[in-house]
């Protein structure tokens, strides 16, 4: 059967569009997404890959524990995912975390007094009367303000948890925790600057088949039993 040479032409024509088309797409899905590492300039690379050296460094005990779980790791170890910005959710709440309170020692004041940073007290009940402590599957990570301000920097659902937490200066906060994907159970960590609302998400080239997910919290909260 012959094939006139105009049909090809339209054929081709077709495929060249519909490439064209999808390269376009693919290029505004990336754009509207995470800010891979490259794209991150060398001199903020650097900054972030000390803030998060100095956290490890600060936080061995949450190392140490992981260690256990998937053998040694250093900073290195941690890829930049994500770049992206955060909508603090600011309103009026004064923090509810008093002394007297089990999670009250576990509050990270800010180094110059503008509040506390709380990671613990939408994960873990503890109030009197509870016949038991327990883990919600939910996680935040709350800046309560001198002002008497709070806002939620951080959310996360029942496939991970926030465990550790450090101000790095004045502005800058760091988070370590671990997400659970189908691979398994993969360390995290999330740095925060608060003059810019912007968050820088990484993660460990490691993961753990198996994993308690309240082992690193009973370890830290000695007065609060989750087993």
């Amino acid at each position: 059967m012959k094939v006139s040479i105009s049909y090809t032409l339209r054929i081709l024509v077709l495929m060249a569009l519909t490439g064209f088309f999808y390269s376009c797409e693919s290029s505004d899905s990336e754009s509207e997404g995470a800010i891979p590492d490259r794209n991150v300039d060398e001199e903020e690379s650097r900054k972030l890959r000390s803030f998060l050296e100095f956290g490890l460094g600060e936080k061995s005990d949450w190392k140490s524990h992981w260690m256990e779980q998937i053998g040694n790791f250093e900073g290195i170890d941690f890829s930049l995912i994500q770049t992206d910005s955060i909508d603090p959710m600011e309103m009026p709440e004064k923090n509810p975390i008093l002394p007297g309170d089990p999670l009250f020692p576990y509050q990270i004041p800010h180094p110059e007094g503008n509040g506390t940073m709380d990671i613990y007290s939408y994960k873990v009940e503890a109030q009197e009367g509870l016949d038991s402590p327990f883990l919600n599957p939910d996680s935040e990570v709350i800046w309560y303000r001198e002002d008497g301000m709070k806002e939620r920097l951080l959310f996360m659902g029942p496939s991970g948890m926030f465990e550790e937490g450090l101000w790095l200066n004045n502005t800058n906060f760091v988070v370590f925790g671990y997400f659970q994907e189908e691979a398994g159970f993969r360390p995290m960590a999330w740095i925060i600057d608060l003059d810019t609302h912007q968050l820088h998400r990484y993660q460990l080239n490691k993961v753990a088949s198996e994993y308690a997910p309240e082992s690193y919290i009973n370890n830290k909260i000695k007065k609060v039993d989750l087993s």
